[in-house]
């Protein structure tokens, strides 16, 4: 038996699709990364206990970008296994990735802490840097998102 004293279980995560004019706003986020310690992300992070997937997505957009975000639409579920890393267990990221309506910037609110900054960019410019991403998730939420995929919140049931 693999692991009796730790039950596996997967991280759940949001991440908001940012888009205006073409463009997507996405984070350089420092990372613990030796090879490459600032990389790009979604606005994107974990799920807190009490929170709806809606609400956790809406709230970290809104820490990592200064920008309002109220998701509309699921643009697609993603399971990735990270590569395992020295001394560490397995970690599978299960991401939930919205679309929704992006608001205005508050400019006098700080970003989260290990975000740089806030930087919209074409889908070439995001393709280009694709070795700086976090996870091979950010293109293809990109990708999938182009491709007009999207389902209705209400495939998605919060009770609590």
């Amino acid at each position: 038996m693999r692991g009796m004293d730790r039950i596996w279980k997967p991280n759940v995560t949001v991440a908001a699709l940012m888009e205006r004019d073409g463009r997507f706003l996405l984070v350089e986020e420092e990372t613990d990364d030796a090879i490459c310690p600032l990389r790009f992300n979604q606005p994107a992070g974990h799920l807190d206990a009490g929170e709806s997937l809606v609400e956790a997505c809406a709230r970290e957009a809104l820490e990592e970008t200064a920008h309002a975000f109220a998701p509309t639409e699921l643009v697609g579920i993603y399971q990735w296994p990270r590569p395992k890393r020295e001394n560490e267990g397995d970690i599978t990221y299960l991401r939930f990735a919205f679309a929704g309506k992006v608001g205005a910037r508050e400019t006098a609110r700080q970003l989260d802490a290990g975000i740089l900054r806030a930087v919209w960019l074409t889908p070439a410019e995001i393709e280009a840097c694709a070795d700086r991403h976090r996870s091979p998730l950010v293109l293809q939420c990109v990708r999938d998102y182009l491709a007009g995929r999207r389902f209705p919140l209400d495939v998605i049931r919060h009770y609590g």
